[in-house]
């Protein structure tokens, strides 16, 4: 038996997630109920931190916690509070995202930001000063969640105007869920929609930029492809150790909050045989790419001519391992998800 399904079993009910889920959503109920009694800059902080724990909540539960049944994990962040993706996409790409062996690859890794070196002579110069400011960090997070987002949506409109009922079924999920959460933000607590979108949903997925900004670079060997952020900050916590990311690769089933321990006892195995990318600190992050891009935008020795497959990998259903397990690993084309195509 496997490290991660040892550590699930011995842990009959999984507090520290049951907890973290608990205050989230007390977060969110009284943040929005009560923004008359709030001004705007306390407001915006605190929203976007309960929106960012959110969605690495449902990334957590997407990797099988926490509990056994997926229906009930699913129920418990189905709620789309940060507005944008709907939770079944966001579990059919990442869980294809983590086929390592895919990793960084401008078509096959639905999560990455590079380009084949023929699309991009293709692009327009609009595009290319676009993506050139979405290299650097503040680029990143004023640019990155509308870029990801309009590239996801187009991907996915495109593949339901192609009969695609799996995805399909996922946005009419989502738009159900978007009813739910407009119910209680404007007829309840009585908040603009806009302002929400622009003071909560908006500013929580740019922060989440700040996570995936370093977790993958380019690199011949597997094992050098992600990142370690050591960080003991608040951004630990609200991105439940998804900083310590090659752990988490390397270990997807184990809790988040047994991540760090396990990076303990193993770190010098990360760092001296595997030779893992370790960046000391977020605010290192921040001094260093600010302004500066950490990656080049054309992926320096993959799909340097372009490649078309025949499916998207976004539709391979998976069994919560990744690389599209059930659906036999084969290769497909992912349409730049995290990127606008001309």
């Amino acid at each position: 038996m496997s490290l991660e399904r040892r550590a699930i079993r011995s842990a009959a009910i999984e507090w520290p997630t049951w907890i973290a889920l608990i205050g989230c959503y007390a977060s969110w109920l009284a943040l929005t109920y009560n923004l008359a009694l709030l001004d705007l800059w306390l407001f915006v902080p605190l929203i976007t931190l309960t929106l960012t724990l959110h969605s690495s909540l449902q990334h957590e539960v997407l990797h099988g916690h926490p509990t056994k049944n997926q229906r009930v994990n699913e129920a418990l962040v189905f709620l789309p509070l940060g507005l944008f993706y709907p939770y079944r996409r966001f579990k059919d790409t990442h869980l294809a995202h983590h086929c390592d062996e895919r990793l960084t690859d401008p078509y096959e890794d639905p999560e990455s930001w590079y380009r084949a070196e023929r699309d991009w002579h293709e692009m327009s110069g609009f595009m290319q000063v676009l993506l050139r400011l979405n290299a650097t960090l503040l680029g990143r997070l004023i640019l990155g969640p509308g870029i990801g987002f309009v590239g996801f949506v187009r991907h996915d409109f495109m593949l339901i105007a192609q009969g695609n009922k799996r995805v399909l079924d996922a946005w009419l999920r989502h738009g159900i869920g978007l009813i739910f959460v407009a119910v209680w933000v404007v007829f309840v607590a009585g908040i603009n929609p806009l302002t929400y979108l622009v003071c909560a949903a908006y500013p929580a997925a740019s922060l989440l930029m700040v996570r995936t900004f370093a977790e993958h670079r380019a690199a011949e060997a597997v094992a050098q492809r992600t990142a370690i952020v050591e960080s003991r900050s608040l951004f630990s916590f609200l991105f439940l150790n998804n900083n310590l990311h090659a752990v988490h690769h390397h270990r997807p089933r184990l809790p988040w909050y047994m991540l760090p321990a396990y990076y303990r006892r193993h770190r010098a195995k990360f760092i001296e045989k595997d030779g893992v990318d370790v960046v000391p600190g977020y605010g290192s992050i921040f001094r260093r790419y600010l302004l500066k891009a950490r990656e080049p935008i054309i992926h320096p020795f993959l799909r340097r001519g372009g490649f078309v497959a025949k499916q998207p990998i976004s539709d391979m259903p998976t069994d919560g391992d990744g690389c599209g397990s059930r659906g036999g690993g084969r290769v497909a084309h992912m349409e730049h998800v995290r990127g606008l195509d001309e």
